[in-house]
Order: C-alpha cells, then sequence, then structure tokens
C-alpha cells in the first residue's frame, strides 16, 4: 500500500523528471530513502550526453553500494518517477536494495510510445520482478501517473 509519505517521495521524483527535462534528459527521477525516512540520496536521467547508461535508479544502486552497509541498504526504499528498465533492475538486486516505489510502470510507458508514434527504446521493457524476483514492488502508482504522462508528452514533443 502507498502512505502519504511514499506519495511525498515520488512527488520529488516527478520534480527530479522536469529537471531532466528541462537539462534536455529523458524525464526520469529517483529518490533513496532510509528505512527511518531520510532522503540519502536523489538523482535524475542524465543520457542527453549520449551515455543512455545514465540513469538514476542505477546511479542511486552505486551510491548505495558505496555509502550504506547491505542491511542499510536491504532496508532502503528507492522511489522512481517509472519503473526501471533491466539495467537498473539488476543493478538494485546486485546492490541488495530494499523496495521499489514507481510511478508509471514499463508496460504504460510503452502503450504512451505507442499512442504517440513513437518507437521504443533499444532493450526489452521487462517487469522489475522478472529481473530481481526477490525485491518488493509497489506500482503504479495511479494518482499520479497523468501527471508523469503530461511530463513524458513533453519530451517526446521537443524531440520532433
Amino acid at each position: 500500500m502507498v502512505s502519504e509519505t511514499d506519495l511525498i517521495h515520488l512527488k520529488r521524483c516527478i520534480a527530479l523528471a522536469e529537471e531532466s527535462l528541462d537539462a534536455g534528459d529523458k524525464p526520469f527521477g529517483s529518490v533513496l530513502v532510509s528505512a527511518e525516512g531520510r532522503v540519502l540520496q536523489e538523482d535524475r536521467n542524465r543520457t542527453g550526453g549520449g551515455d543512455n547508461t545514465q540513469h538514476p535508479e542505477f546511479a542511486l544502486a552505486r551510491w548505495a553500494a558505496n555509502n550504506m552497509t547491505p542491511q542499510a541498504r536491504s532496508a532502503a526504499t528507492v522511489y522512481t518517477s517509472g519503473e526501471h528498465c533491466a539495467m537498473c533492475s539488476a543493478a538494485h538486486g546486485w546492490v541488495g536494495l530494499g523496495r521499489i516505489v514507481y510511478v508509471a510502470s514499463s508496460a504504460q510507458h510503452r502503450g504512451w510510445l505507442a499512442e504517440w508514434g513513437i518507437q521504443p527504446g533499444p532493450v526489452k521493457a521487462i517487469p522489475i520482478q522478472d529481473v530481481a524476483p526477490n525485491v518488493p514492488v509497489e506500482g503504479p502508482v495511479t494518482e499520479l501517473t497523468d501527471t508523469i504522462r503530461a511530463v513524458h508528452k513533453r519530451y517526446f514533443d521537443k524531440e520532433r
């Protein structure tokens, strides 16, 4: 179940996605929160320079591996504007991070791209649980999906 606190962190993810959009990157944002509820790290997509591996979820996994104990990682939550891709799901699983809460699913994102006549990316979208089956996952969060959909629409409208 998604709480009011979860919604606060997810709204910050959307704000980070908007920052990413303003910087010319694809609009994704993520926040890493400790078990005690403290924001430890946040990041946004940084793929505009051509390195399409610069996802915020991957950056948070690396940060966690270098700055948190295994126990703290497993008790932490990663909030994100969009469901992890396979690369980020794998990083999350390998590092041993805990719960993931996302606004929009990969399936929703694929549907939006099809609706807008945009070809999907070069990597198949796979649900997080298919890559990291022991990670607790919650999403999509329907009360925020229209908001992130609008941010993605602005990105692809700019790209045309």
